[in-house]
């Protein structure tokens, strides 16, 4: 049975940069397959992991949207919609050694696209039962979840960094959880880029007046900032860095499926 985690976070938290190295992990640790899904418009998850996207969900939701008043559809004559939704689809999945990896993208166009939303439903939930872990990385609003796009999430974990106004954020993000009712199994915080590895005590009565669980800390590392300045993938570095040792000592106590 596939076991869905969701990363949610305001931008800047580095929410991405622990979306991929947590992929990074569960792979090497040989808990794949997995499917990650980029379904935060603004993410960079690919860059992350060190693989190209090109094609997104979006793309495709654009294509299917306006096949029908196209002077030239790109939908051949002998396709249904679903039929070619099914092709781009494939087309869209980029298949790694121990995971793949799909982006939704965003939608450009206006009207309604709730016939389109549902055919990429159906897609989503055809496949991502072949895999072991489903890990997304949303944006704060988690659109693709409320929206039935993605399947239910088993564990959510709120990224913020190591700031009141961050932990705030949090909190907001985790009541809007709570009045979705999206029943999740589980919703915990990670603390990004504290500096030492420690939190403030401020911080940490923070995190208790938003009634949030604190999975862990990771520390501020440059060797982050080094590889991202230079290009490099951040699943690239070093397993001794101080963010892949906190990282990696946190998804050990989150008690994951074998």
């Amino acid at each position: 049975m596939t076991y869905t985690i969701a990363m949610a976070g305001k931008g800047g938290t580095g929410k991405t940069t622990v979306c991929g190295l947590f992929i990074d992990y569960l792979t090497k640790a040989g808990k794949g397959p997995i499917l990650a899904v980029d379904a935060d418009a603004n993410s960079n998850l690919n860059e992350v992991l060190g693989i190209k996207s090109a094609l997104t969900l979006g793309d495709i939701r654009e294509d299917l949207a306006h096949a029908g008043i196209a002077e030239n559809s790109p939908i051949p004559q002998n396709m249904t919609k679903k039929e070619y939704a099914d092709f781009k689809f494939s087309s869209a999945l980029v298949e790694e050694d121990s995971y793949d990896f799909l982006a939704m993208g965003r939608t450009q166009g206006k009207g309604c696209y709730c016939y389109v939303n549902d055919v990429l439903r159906e897609q989503i939930q055809k496949y991502y039962k072949n895999y072991k872990y489903l890990i997304v990385d949303n944006e704060a609003g988690l659109e693709h979840i409320s929206r039935g796009i993605l399947p239910p999430v088993d564990q959510i974990l709120l990224v913020s960094d190591c700031s009141r106004r961050g932990i705030q954020a949090a909190g907001r993000i985790a009541e809007m959880i709570r009045q979705l009712d999206l029943k999740v199994k589980a919703m915990r915080l990670i603390v990004n880029r504290a500096p030492g590895g420690a939190l403030s005590d401020g911080i940490s009565e923070e995190i208790a007046a938003q009634k949030l669980t604190l999975a862990g800390v990771i520390p501020q590392d440059e060797l982050v900032y080094e590889y991202d300045s230079a290009g490099k993938p951040l699943v690239a570095l070093p397993e001794s860095s101080a963010v892949k040792r906190a990282l990696a000592g946190i998804i050990q106590k989150l008690e994951l499926p074998a």
